[in-house]
Formats: C-alpha cells, structure tokens, sequence
C-alpha cells in the first residue's frame, strides 16, 4: 500500500503528468486518453491500448524498500501506513454512475443517452454493465461477439456531452459485459487495474452466466465494480444464492506485489455490484402484482420480492445496501414497447435489473428505471452514488512516513519474530469428492516485532502441499500483538481423486511454516478419504458390482493393478457399462427427455451431494435432486474420468479423420470394449433427446459442443482448430443422417 501512496504523491508534479500523456516504452502501460467521439474502438487491440493496468513509477525510497532484501521491510512499512493512515489520507467526493442493462440479444438501434446522460452534472465515473449482450451459440460456445465494439461506441457516444472521457477496462464474459470510464483529469489517479470473470454455469464453466469485475485503485481507495448475470426462472432464487456466493468466492485479482494474496471482491474498500440478478416477485398472482404497479405502490411489492427476502435472511449480499425502489419493475415488456410480456408465458413483472453497495462514505443520488429505451425486455437502470475517496496529504504523509521507518529501524536492530500456533495437528474426517472441508489455523504474534509467514516447500517438492490442499492465505504479514486466521482447506477434485479412490494417496501432508529472520514449524495434516465413482475408470467401475463405499480395505487398489497389468479381460463377467453411468442416464431418459434447457441450466450443489452419495452407496434406489442436478451430475462424472470416453491414445486418430463419417465409426470400433460401450450408449441417449427439441430446446449443435470437450478429451492443451475438429467428429454420432450407430437406450 505505502508504495502507491508515495506514487500519488508523486503523481502530483507537472513533469510526471507530461511524460504519462507523452508515453513510455517502458514501465507499466499508460493511458491513451480520447473523447467519446473517437472511441468507436473496432478491435481488441485497439481496445487494450486505452488500457493500463497500473500507473505511476515509484519514487527511490520505494524503489529500494520494494527490493527482495527488503520484503520484510516492505510489509512492516505498509502495516504501519494501514493503520495510521487517518493521519495523512481526507475524504473528497466524487460521483459514480453505476448503469446495468440486460438488452436481449439485441443491437443498439436506439441512442443510450436518456440513459447514460440524465445526470445534471457530468458523473466522475461511469460503470456500465450489459447482460445477454449476444445470445448467438457462437457466442456461448467461443465467446467471441461482433456486439461488442457496436454496444461500446453506443456507450462512448452517449456518455454525458459537458465532460471527456478515458476508456478505463472492458471486460466481457459471453454476454455479460463491463465497462468502465473515467473523466480524463482524474485518469492519472487510477492505478493497479485489474479485470477477471467467473462463469457459473453448467459445470461452473459455461459463461452465459456468472460475472465480470474490474478492480482499480483510485487516489487511496481500492474499490471493486461487478456485473453479474444470475441463474434464472422464478423458483431459482436458490441456485442465484449459490450463484451469488461462487462468485464471491472464486474472484480474485492478483496484486502487483507477488507477496501479497490475491484481492477478493469483499477486500475491498468499496464494492459497486450491478447486472440482471434474476429475483423475481413470488407468492402473487401476476394479477395483483400488476394491479400494485398500477397504483404505485412500490413499497408493498418489494414485500414480494425475492432479492429482498434473501437479503433480509442474510442468505445473500450481507453488508451491501441498496436505494429505495421508487420505480416499477424492469421485466419483463414487449420487445419494442412498455407493454408487460404478453406471450404465453405471461411472465410476473419483476425487479430483475438491480444495483448494490458496500463501504462506507457512500450516498446515493438517485435510483431509477428508463422507459424511454424500448429494445429489449428489459429496462435499463441506473444509480448515481456519491463516494467518499481517500486522498493524500502530501505534507502529513512524508512526516508520517519518516516516523515509522525510524521506529522499524530501531525493532529490527532489537527483536527477532516469534508466534504461537492455535494447533499443530489437523484430521479431517470422511473426506469426499468435490466436497470442501476446511478448519482454521491462527497465527498470534507473541513477538515484540511484527513478522512475515510464508509455507514453503519442503525438500524435493515443486508446492508448499498435496494438490488437494490449499492455505489461504499461503503468506502473510501479522501486526505486533496482532493474529491472523489461516483456513486450511481439504478440496478433492477431478485431478486429485484418482490417486486418492485407488488407494496410491493417502490424506497426510506435512507443512512449513517459515518465519522471515525466525524459525521454521511443522503442521500434521491427515484424513480419511472416502472413494467415489467420480474420478475412477471406466475399467475399474465395470469390475464393481457392488457400490464402491461396500468394497472392502485394498480391494480397489488390487484391482487397479489388475488393469494395470492387462488381467482385467480374465475378470468375471464384468459390467458392459457403469452401473452409476447407467443410474443416470436412465433417470435422465424417464424423467428429462423433455426438460427445457436441459444440460444447459446448471443443478444445485447441494443436490450434487446428494447424487454422489447415492451413487457411491446405492442407496436410495433412484436419484435424488432436480434433473438439472442429475444432468449436471452426468457431466460432471464425465469430466472426473481419468481416461475419457475416447482414451487419449485415440485423439488424434480422431481428429485426423473428423470430415469422414465411416472413418469415425471406425475409430470407435477399435476403442477398449467398455469405452466403446460406454460410447455407443451416450450417443444413443443423446439422440433421443433431439428427438425432443421442441420441449428441450436443445439442438445438435449445443449437445455435440458440451459432450464432445467431455468424451474427446485433448492429451495436452487444445487449440480452437482442434477444439472444431472434435465437435466434427461428435456431431456425426448425434446426426441420425450421417450416423449409422443406432444402439438403443
């Protein structure tokens, strides 16, 4: 931290400003301001210059403190700028204009200024965040739009006439998209700019929902902008909770200094989250919802509302704030009008369109909904919230700053680091897939110095722990007298399990806590692992007849070495496919044939919990959970094998012979029986379900896409062309013209 406050503090002269407008060869990327006229930015690239992702080069002190030698150093300095910075930081205000439109697939057709221009004053910064910008499947599939540079010149050219303008971040994931815009005198106080997105989709990979973030630090104040587009239909209010914390939890922004953890959303200052979160209104009749609009009565819907309920529950967004809801509900109109959805569906009028706050200082202007924009079936909405940002005293810094190295000057010479440990033994108990258990660890400093932790890896290990751990954080800096919590986190996934269901691995790792200019100590950290069908083989699991929980100590293990010395063919009548295969696929087949959205709406964890338990024990007899969750179970079972479908000695067979149907078959001909039943019997249940597409509205295109990246797996990273290739390959098996496999299910 004390580094950027003496960058902005040196921001301040003339020279620095001249040279960052000028341009450098070297040293972080700067700004290249332009006004709004000009930024009908056409590539990426021409994008990407308008973009830096951090400013200002630091003064020498900095420069010596920041050095390797100096790490220790580094931190103290900056914990002690932390907690005395209300001696040297003031408060100054300026405006955000916070604005989310879902707009539809649509393209803009309409000027956005009543929109991005209703502000008297010219905003300090615009946030501007769009959903369901592209509801192509090329989009969905490939994230690649030509909607983006169409919706950015229609938000550069509506931005408020009586300022100019600098093109911040863009950030797109799929359809959901942020950008942010400064007003060009305040561009040289942005720095450290940073933008990740989170898919939660199917699998919580598939980008057509989730977030995209921008993280920037302006004067002091670090502050977070997210644009999130959430699970819909009105009984989801669920899985957009889950939602709502995946993303939370997977969103981090790696800061420029490497020692330092990764910013989460919640770390910071100020966090602004915007995008269509998809409550609805529930528990009345759309008749008596519309009724209420049409009176006005604004104050007893939101009653109804479902973002409201969950908040109030503390389920979801504790800590944020928003305004009071003095409009009436943004979804769902007429394309083209402010007529409510008059298709079959009739869909209830609902506050889909929101936008929330957390920190302190931070007053909101207005909060309001624009009917005068008509494209799509939603309406946008906008918030103008004046913030209170942290800016430097010059003068009271530097004195500050003196101060505190003397006082470190004086500690080092005098003290070496010292901590007490809460425990140094951790169990966890019946660990499972894909289920995480963590337990803390806290760190106090009984030391007369603040100190620096680090795990470090021990001899002729390439990580601090087992894969299937983590520390978080892995490093750190504790105050003097001050503690930190550590979690220790036990995840096993599709990568760690395999070792783990056969019995080669065991849950114990021994960690290293060092102590920079002090000792080392020794954390034990063991378990029981559980096994599962999920990360297992296709061989082993056709050899189980009974559920893997019932298979006795060692028996696994011997008969992974079974397979491994090719004895598997002298097995008693093994399974043609997996019993767990089967239990899913025939669920899905009675119950899902005609699901809408099927494999495209993910489940639920806690139903994935469920599903895998059954599974793994046989009880109960059929599945549990939303077929959702059965069918994102299936997908996810697929992804856990450690040999895909297609074993990966075949890929490239595949591939070099994707253009030709009778080769295709050919190559699956040859696969290990079990692969090739295992095979023959997905396509065939595939194929029924395109039978169904009127209902499912799934097509050829979608499936071939979302099992052909699960079943024709790449032995090391794929490219686009060969990504292409696999789908070719795929679509034959799922196409009843050009496939001649027609195994029933």
């Amino acid at each position: 931290m004390y580094t950027s406050v003496i960058q902005t503090e040196k921001s301040l002269g003339k020279k620095e400003n001249l040279e960052r407008e000028r341009g450098s060869n070297s040293g972080p990327q700067r700004f290249k301001l332009s006004s709004p006229e000009s930024q009908g930015i056409t590539s990426r690239e021409d994008r990407d210059e308008l973009v830096r992702s951090s400013s200002h080069t630091p003064s020498n002190k900095a420069q010596i403190l920041a050095m390797p030698q100096f790490g220790l150093r580094d931190n103290l300095i900056r914990c002690e700028l932390l907690k005395n910075e209300e001696q040297y930081t003031y408060l100054e205000d300026f405006s955000f204009f916070l604005g989310t439109y879902n707009v539809n697939g649509q393209t803009p057709k309409e000027s956005l200024r009543p929109w991005l221009s209703c502000t008297l004053n010219p905003p300090d910064v615009y946030c501007v965040g769009f959903q369901e910008l592209d509801l192509s499947k090329e989009a969905f599939f490939f994230n690649d739009t030509p909607k983006e540079p169409e919706w950015t010149k229609a938000v550069s050219e509506a931005l408020h006439p009586d300022a100019t303008y600098a093109l911040v971040k863009l950030v797109r994931l799929v359809g959901i998209m942020l950008i942010l815009y400064v007003k060009k005198e305040h561009a040289e106080f942005i720095s450290d700019v940073e933008a990740e997105s989170v898919g939660t989709g199917i699998m919580g990979r598939m980008g057509n929902k989730g977030a995209v973030a921008i993280r920037f630090r302006f004067h002091n104040s670090n502050i977070c902008v997210v644009n999130s587009h959430l699970a819909a239909h009105i009984e989801e209010y669920e899985r957009r909770n889950q939602d709502f914390k995946d993303i939370c939890a997977r969103m981090e922004f790696h800061q420029l200094d490497n020692s330092r953890p990764p910013f989460t959303i919640i770390k910071h200052d100020v966090v602004f989250w915007i995008g269509d979160l998809n409550y609805r209104i529930s528990n009345l009749d759309v008749k008596d919802v519309k009724e209420l609009i049409s009176k006005k009565e604004f104050e007893a819907l939101h009653n109804y509302d479902q973002l409201k309920r969950q908040i109030d529950e503390e389920a979801v967004f504790v800590g944020f704030v928003e305004g009071e809801i003095n409009f009436q509900p943004t979804y769902k109109y007429d394309t083209g009008s402010d007529t409510w959805d008059t298709s079959e569906k009739c869909r209830v009028p609902a506050w889909c369109d929101r936008i929330l706050w957390k920190g302190k200082n931070i007053t909101q202007q207005h909060y309001q909904s624009h009917m005068a924009l008509k494209i799509s079936d939603h309406k946008p909405v906008s918030s103008l919230l004046v913030t209170g940002i942290k800016r430097i005293n010059s003068e009271t810094y530097k004195k500050t700053f003196e101060e505190i190295v003397r006082n470190i000057d004086k500690l080092e010479n005098e003290c070496i680091p010292s901590v007490t440990l809460s425990k140094q033994e951790f169990h966890f108990k019946d660990v499972k897939y894909m289920q995480h258990q963590a337990e803390t660890l806290t760190l106090y400093n009984d030391g007369q110095v603040p100190c620096q932790f680090e795990f470090i890896q021990k001899p002729n290990e390439s990580t601090y722990c087992k894969s299937w751990l983590t520390a978080n954080p892995h490093k750190g800096f504790i105050a003097q007298g001050g503690s930190v919590d550590i979690e220790l986190e036990v995840f096993v996934n599709h990568m760690t399990a395999p070792n783990l269901n056969s019995g080669k691995e065991q849950i114990e790792d021994i960690l290293v806590l060092h102590l920079e200019r002090g000792k080392d100590y020794f954390i034990s950290v063991s378990g029981n692992y559980l096994p599962s069908c999920y990360g297992t083989s296709l061989r082993l699991l056709c050899l189980m007849r009974e559920p893997i929980h019932d298979m006795p100590p060692g028996t696994i293990g011997k008969l992974a070495e079974t397979l491994i010395n090719g004895n598997d063919m002298n097995a008693e009548n093994p399974l043609a496919i997996p019993k767990e295969l089967w239990m899913m696929v025939d669920h899905l087949f009675r119950h899902a044939i005609k699901q809408e959205d099927i494999f495209q709406q993910p489940g639920l964890r806690s139903d994935f919990a469920e599903i895998r338990d059954c599974l793994d024990t046989g009880m109960p007899d059929s599945l549990p959970g939303s077929n959702h969750s059965v069918a994102e179970a299936l997908l996810l079972f697929l992804d856990a094998l450690p040999e895909p479908v297609v074993p990966y000695s075949f890929y490239q067979q595949c591939l070099d012979c994707c253009s030709n149907a009778s080769h295709c078959e050919k190559v699956i001909s040859m696969l290990p029986q079990c692969h090739q039943n295992v095979f023959n019997y997905l396509t065939a249940f595939l194929r029924e379900l395109l039978k169904h597409t009127a209902n499912n509205r799934l097509d050829v295109n979608i499936l071939s896409t979302i099992f052909a990246s699960l079943i024709l797996k790449p032995p090391t990273k794929q490219d686009f062309a060969e990504k292409r290739k696999t789908q070719e390959f795929f679509y034959y098996f799922l196409n009843p013209e050009s496939s001649t496999a027609k195994t029933s299910v």
